[in-house]
């Protein structure tokens, strides 16, 4: 992904959740995809898709059972 896109995505998701410290980095020697973060926790990964022109961007995130203790 390219740096405009990351800033673009991050921009879309801190007003989405309304959440300031969600940040998108670029994964080393990756570039169809980025990962997500909630101040220092990994959170998920950004992937890109261009499928026949057509460009979308999924977001993947797993939660554990074990976050779920209370």
């Amino acid at each position: 992904m390219t740096r405009e896109e990351i800033v673009s995505l991050e921009t879309y998701l801190r007003k989405l959740f309304q959440l300031q410290s969600i940040e998108v980095r670029q994964r080393p020697n990756k570039d169809d995809s980025a990962e997500v973060y909630i101040g220092d926790e990994f959170v998920g990964v950004m992937f890109r898709d261009d499928d026949d022109g057509d460009l979308s961007y999924q977001f993947q995130m797993a939660i554990l059972d074990i976050d779920l203790q209370p």
